[in-house]
């Protein structure tokens, strides 16, 4: 089959599907990645072809923090979905037996999929079904709401998300001809695979049938990949390094946030790997090195925990790696997994990015590696999450598809 996978976003939301499009692959499959032109080289360089979708998610966060009223954010975010919706449905249209979309552009996904004829398959890398079980990741209120409080904020949750796409799935309906009444919101897609551990979030029972917890899909690695020299005689001169990174959070605070990780790193007596990220995050000492984008499944075995802000990528990773963690959520779904990391025992309690200091961070990072439990967690962790095979239940529905 040509399957077309449908992303959109930062790093976290494209790379798991390098490494489902690589299994895809390994099964026969043509495989095509349509997201931002940023990600081109990380597709393209695990192997699958790309297609391109318009949008900068960095520039875009960037623009949002300097709008100077909530109707430029408005028109902004309006160019951000018109474009993308444009997008989605050119890639559609370059041909495809099936579309594989992410939660963020499902209802784009949905609408070309019906426009062209192609089946659509929901990839939803956090949960996306509101349930009593838990409040959803980005829910504004948290906090022991119990079953229908928890129902209910999941629910405004997906309000909200079926909201920002809203117009342009009305738009793109009307250019493609289609009627304009028909539903396209994400939770009416079927089936769903979440790529997701059931061990980190076991499936609520009371979400509907032809939704599933699938496992991870872990990143495939670029080919011909190689450790840089520099990373590899610091991890070999000392230690084992803390890892601290904010992945795609933080864009123009690299000059503050790289004094604080420095003090905080000094503070804790530790030595540490530091990502750049959007940030732009620097820094070199004897105990202090600074990467750009370093397989996560290479790296964090290697490191005695991992600090990050707890995006569902980086979660994951960590873990894989069956490392401590210390989470550090930002916003959207970081929470979430940073209160999931908690409740797993692998780290201590969140540290907030708006409340982080030199200070605070060196001591939860000493908090972090003086806790044997976290560290028996996370292996014993470890050990179930690479029992699973994540990929396993949608290549099976794929393959029943292709055969009938």
């Amino acid at each position: 089959m040509r399957i077309l996978i449908i992303t959109a976003g930062s790093r976290g939301d494209v790379a798991p599907f390098t490494g489902l499009g690589r299994r895809l692959l390994d099964a026969g499959h043509q495989v095509a990645v349509a997201a931002h032109p940023s990600f081109a080289a990380l597709v393209g360089g695990c192997g699958l072809d790309y297609r391109p979708v318009p949008g900068d998610p960095q520039g875009l966060i960037r623009d949002w923090a300097r709008a100077a009223s909530r109707e430029e954010a408005r028109a902004l975010t309006r160019a951000y979905a018109d474009g993308l919706a444009e997008g989605v449905a050119e890639a559609v249209a370059g041909g495809a037996d099936l579309l594989l979309t992410a939660f963020g552009p499902a209802p784009l996904s949905r609408t070309a999929g019906e426009a062209f004829g192609v089946p659509v398959i929901g990839t939803y890398l956090a949960p996306a079904f509101a349930t009593g079980r838990f409040p959803l990741p980005s829910a504004r209120n948290s906090d022991g709401l119990g079953p229908e409080g928890n129902l209910a904020a999941g629910q405004e949750v997906l309000r909200r998300a079926n909201g920002v796409f809203e117009g342009a799935v009305t738009r793109l309906r009307a250019r493609l001809g289609l009627p304009a009444d028909a539903p396209s919101a994400p939770g009416d897609i079927r089936p769903v695979f979440h790529g997701f551990s059931p061990l980190v979030v076991p499936r609520p029972e009371d979400w509907p049938s032809g939704v599933e917890v699938a496992g991870y899909w872990w990143p495939a690695r670029p080919d011909g990949w190689q450790p840089p020299a520099e990373l590899v005689d610091f991890l070999q001169a000392g230690p084992p390094p803390v890892f601290l990174g904010f992945g795609s959070m933080a864009a123009g605070q690299g000059e503050r946030l790289s004094a604080l990780v420095a003090a905080a790193v000094e503070r804790a007596g530790v030595r540490a790997v530091v990502q750049a990220g959007w940030a732009g995050l620097s820094g070199c000492g004897d105990d202090l090195l600074t990467v750009g984008d370093v397989p996560h499944d290479w790296l964090f075995p290697r490191t005695a925990a991992v600090v990050h802000h707890a995006g569902a990528g980086t979660t994951a990773a960590g873990l894989r790696a069956g490392v401590p963690a210390l989470p550090v959520p930002v916003m959207a779904d970081q929470p979430f997994w940073a209160s999931r990391l908690y409740r797993l025992g692998v780290a201590p309690r969140p540290l907030p990015f708006q409340d982080l200091t030199a200070e605070a961070l060196g001591d939860a990072i000493t908090a972090c590696l003086s806790e044997p439990a976290h560290r028996r967690r996370a292996a014993g962790l470890a050990r179930g999450i690479a029992a699973e095979d994540g990929a396993a239940s949608l290549l099976t529905h794929i393959g029943s598809q292709d055969a009938g």
